[in-house]
């Protein structure tokens, strides 16, 4: 049997993937494949990787039995704490593994794009841990509403670069960085998510896999199986749910449910449910689910969520959608922000909005109680303080 996390020889995962780049990086991409493909199997590397990972990130994160969402729901609800990493999200699990690639490329500055901060956040702190230049482009309403991970960037010794086109978000952050990059090939791109030019989608997952290789041996200790009968996560660019979902896409019995960013409902226009209005595009270098009109031009994505404020999704993630793997669920900003902030006065865990829009497909679901179903809770919600804050406002 093929895996689904198996790509050919251009990158492609079925239909979607590849390197669609200027020619002037196809070095760098080479390169980069190169280096990915020799280290992945390098046992230093390896050593290196994980001991960080327990010593400097904190892993392994807690897998926690939420019993007031599984009285709510009628199921044995998990979630695995990722808002416990260090840096408050998933996100560093892949920075540190790329900063050390960088390193063992010779690279010294760094350049990478970021919607809600988290990745910008965990990019300018593995370049502090090494002692390199960290260059983050973020759009300029990014930056405004996702202020305090500015000020991290910052107080980390990284230069925010605003991207003030298009929606300044962080398609555009995107767009920014990849214009750098072309003219200085000689930095090192760190990509935050499971999108790009391959091999980027194919190391992301990857380098994120430890959260599905956690759950598997902490769901053997909590419940004498290492497979879950769900497994729910949210969706933008997909790192974290990729993560989640990577050693269970071989696993049939296992659902797994990707949640999109529905915004203000799938149909008003204002939404980021690729899955569900996206056609096949290339967008920042590879073949995808994209969302754009009959003339291939980009629309504009609307989230309330930073981080899943994006027009396109991973091609692995449209190759195991599209082909029925996945299950995509679309949940509203209102229908988030409600379950962020029934986390909060349930558990005392406010999560980020991201990881929010994951909460609210329970909702959706109809659950049996011996269902085991494990929830990606990928990032914490202080930087959503603020649209968290308007919300209890205008309900209070």
């Amino acid at each position: 049997m093929n895996s689904y996390l198996d790509t050919d020889e251009l990158g492609f995962y079925g239909d979607f993937g590849g390197a669609y780049i200027p020619e002037l990086l196809r070095p760098n991409i080479e390169e980069l494949e190169q280096a990915f493909s020799y280290y992945r199997n390098d046992a230093q590397f390896i050593d290196e990787y994980k001991s960080l990972l327990k010593d400097y990130v904190g892993r392994p994160t807690p897998l926690y039995f939420s019993a007031k969402l599984s009285a709510t729901f009628g199921a044995k609800i998990y979630l695995k704490r990722e808002d416990l990493c260090h840096t408050g999200a998933h996100k560093v699990n892949n920075t540190i593994g790329q900063i050390l690639l960088a390193k063992r490329m010779g690279k010294s500055t760094i350049i990478a794009e970021t919607g809600a901060g988290q990745h910008g956040v965990a990019t300018a702190t593995a370049c502090a841990l090494s002692g390199m230049e960290c260059k983050v482009f973020m759009g300029e309403k990014d930056i405004e509403r996702q202020a305090p991970n500015v000020l991290r960037m910052n107080y980390l010794g990284a230069e925010v670069i605003p991207a003030v086109s298009g929606s300044k978000t962080l398609k555009d952050a995107t767009n920014e960085a990849i214009r750098y990059w072309i003219n200085h090939p000689e930095t090192f791109y760190l990509i935050g998510s499971v999108v790009g030019p391959h091999p980027y989608p194919k190391m992301v997952a990857e380098f994120q896999s430890i959260i599905s290789e956690e759950i598997r041996q902490q769901l053997l200790e909590k419940e004498g199986r290492r497979n879950p009968d769900i497994v729910i996560a949210c969706v933008g660019g997909g790192s974290n749910a990729a993560g989640a979902f990577y050693h269970f896409y071989d696993v049939p019995e296992v659902q797994l449910i990707a949640v999109e960013a529905a915004g203000e409902g799938v149909m008003t226009g204002k939404s980021a449910a690729t899955s569900a209005l996206g056609t096949p595009g290339v967008i920042h270098g590879s073949m995808t689910l994209l969302m754009q009109d009959q003339d291939g031009q980009i629309t504009e994505p609307h989230s309330i969520s930073a981080g899943l404020d994006y027009p396109g999704i991973g091609p692995l993630h449209a190759h195991t959608i599209s082909s029925g793997r996945v299950q995509a669920i679309a949940v509203t900003d209102n229908e988030a922000l409600e379950a962020a902030h029934a986390l909060a006065l349930t558990e005392g865990i406010i999560p980020a909005l991201e990881t929010a829009h994951a909460l609210g497909a329970l909702n959706q679901l109809t659950l049996n109680p011996d269902d085991v179903v494990v929830i990606n809770l990928s990032g914490r919600g202080d930087k959503d303080l603020e649209t968290i804050a308007k919300f209890i406002n205008k309900t209070s």
